[in-house]
């Protein structure tokens, strides 16, 4: 009964202005009727302090003395329907228009009240009598017309709101809503008709043009439609939904300019949501192969209209990504983790990036506060593990990977990497043989995992434990995988650590071929030249490797005293 509702919470029928109907009752009550007057008082002083219950007593008690008081019901009526009770609210507004059928006031709640409980008959009829009385009453002019639709009189309805057009002079709206009556009548002619005369009435009327934008598509009159919608973006420039409309249609005819226009229109507007948006973009994300910069553009339109939320910079980030620009992506995200931290697919992708990039310092800091916020994800634990080893951390990196290895389950993979750099940690602290232990379990979770078997060979020719199991291993490696300069690297350094310099160098040669930007190739290239006697040679080796990575002292230390020392 919302309509009620609303109706009578705008009726103030206490304080100041009471219907002039109610005010002439209360004159012709006399001084002998001084307890009826004293309930009735009491009752409207405690309605106005808001103590409903007790205003209800009082109320109560004037109907217990005069049953005649319309007054008296009106006033029931809104207590009702304030405490809900919608059934004895409607019976006393009944009661009240019976007592006063020519109060407006109450004919029109009555009115309402039948319409609300569906009773559309007698809304028909009580509208009708209040439109006959005041016929320039649009508010009532246009419930007459909603309670003749509802009660099946729909070409009445189209004459209720003639009249009001007659009464107020034409408006869109008017027209609009004639239209929609005449479809509900199985009208189209008509209803089409209505709205080409009111377009040539209002011809940049926004919501008219919208009305047949929406009937041309409904009616598979797709030319027409198009047509209309191109007038609505210029008659209505802030609507947003119908420039991406447009956008979608320009999309189909290959209009890409158009296209890319019109969604430059749509995402400055908030008509439409960020969602929404976001949708689109993602979208011609999987759509094209080739990121074309009008769609990066788009992604910058989002983000200045949504500076300080994290969607906009993560498509972005995911459009910069498929572009090749992975810088640029993983600033992206991580300019919508500053927005919202919450979003863990986002922090996995910025920390396999880091990880990617070998930018280690960066990779240990971001892990440990995602562990703070994620801390029953496994991969995040083995990446904050792998960083702590490359930074030589290798307590924290056992107690990292210990607490990640109980969370993973049914993945011998994942469990794999986990035990590798678990070795790996164990390699760092010179317990060599706890190293070698969690290697061979690793291998035994995931034995085809080259990676896995590479850094194991490496570790044990480091070490020169092992050296013919280290052997034995990356030959399955580089057998299995020709073409990796890092296993090709590996090789050599098994044949170096076991003193056969001229196999090793054909290897490190071999590697250098295929990647001559690995810092690790080059220092190799000058390790096994210095110990074949062409000192020159491997100080230009050398030299080139401390180019690639100043930071790398024992490089540094190899140069100035042109001498070999044994790694780390």
């Amino acid at each position: 009964m919302h309509r009620i509702i609303n109706i009578l919470i705008l009726l103030i029928l206490f304080g100041c202005r009471a219907p002039k109907e109610v005010a002439e009752k209360k004159s012709k009550i006399s001084s002998k009727d001084y307890p009826y007057i004293e309930a009735f008082h009491e009752g409207v002083r405690l309605k106005a302090q808001g103590r409903i219950d007790e205003a209800l007593v009082q109320f109560e008690k004037c109907l217990e003395m005069r049953q005649d008081d319309d007054a008296v019901y009106y006033a029931l009526s809104q207590m009702y329907l304030i405490k809900n009770y919608f059934e004895k609210s409607s019976r006393s507004i009944q009661k009240a228009a019976e007592l006063a059928p020519d109060n407006t006031w109450y004919l029109q709640e009555l009115a309402y009240m039948y319409f609300e409980t569906e009773d559309y008959m007698n809304s028909v009829k009580i509208f009708k009598q209040l439109v006959e009385k005041e016929p320039r009453n649009i508010g009532w002019l246009y419930g007459y017309a909603e309670a003749l639709v509802k009660n099946g009189e729909t070409m009445r309805a189209v004459d209720a709101l003639k009249k009001a057009e007659e009464q107020v002079g034409s408006a869109p709206q008017f027209s609009i809503q004639k239209y929609q009556l005449y479809m509900e009548a199985g009208e189209s002619e008509a209803a089409i008709n209505e709205l080409e005369i009111g377009q040539k009435k209002f011809p940049k009327d926004p919501q008219l043009i919208a009305t047949l934008v929406d009937h041309y598509f409904r009616v598979n009159d797709y030319d027409k439609a198009i047509e209309k919608l191109e007038e609505l973006v210029l008659a209505d420039p802030s609507n947003g939904r119908a420039h991406l409309a447009l956008a979608d249609i320009y999309r189909q005819q290959g209009r890409m300019k158009d296209t890319y226009d019109e969604l430059k229109s749509a995402f400055p507007l908030l008509d439409v949501d960020i969602d929404t948006k976001m949708q689109v973009l993602i979208n011609i994300h999987d759509a094209q192969n080739q990121i074309d910069p009008e769609v990066l553009l788009l992604s910058d339109l989002l983000i200045q209209t949504y500076p300080e939320q994290a969607k906009p910079y993560s498509i972005k980030g995911d459009l910069l990504l498929k572009k090749g620009d992975e810088n640029e992506a993983l600033i992206a995200y991580k300019k919508a983790l500053k927005y919202d931290k919450s979003l863990f697919p986002i922090w996995n992708q910025v920390l396999i990036m880091e990880y990617q990039k070998a930018d280690f310092h960066t990779l240990y800091a971001d892990s440990k506060e995602c562990l703070e916020l994620f801390p029953t994800m496994s991969i995040v634990y083995l990446l904050n593990g792998v960083s702590a080893n490359q930074l030589k951390k290798y307590e924290e990196a056992l107690e990292s990977l210990g607490s990640g290895i109980e969370l993973v389950i049914n993945d011998s993979g994942l469990k794999a990497e986990f035990y590798g750099q678990i070795g790996e940690a164990y390699f760092g602290l010179k317990e060599s043989n706890e190293g070698v232990m969690n290697y061979k379990k690793a291998l035994s979770y995931d034995n085809k995992s080259n990676l896995l078997k590479n850094n194991f060979a490496f570790r044990l020719a480091t070490e020169k434990m092992e050296m013919e199991l280290a052997q034995s291993i990356i030959e399955q490696v580089v057998s299995s995988s020709p073409d990796q300069s890092q296993y090709q690297d590996t090789y050599g350094w098994v044949f170096f650590q076991q003193g056969k310099f001229e196999k090793a160098k054909m290897k490190f040669e071999k590697a250098y071929k295929m990647n001559d930007m690995d810092r690790l190739i080059l220092e190799h290239l000058g390790d096994v030249e210095f110990k074949l006697g062409n000192k020159l040679k491997a100080l230009e080796w050398w030299r080139k490797g401390l180019e690639l990575d100043p930071k790398q002292g024992l490089l540094q230390k190899k140069i100035d005293d042109q001498k070999y020392y044994e790694p780390e």
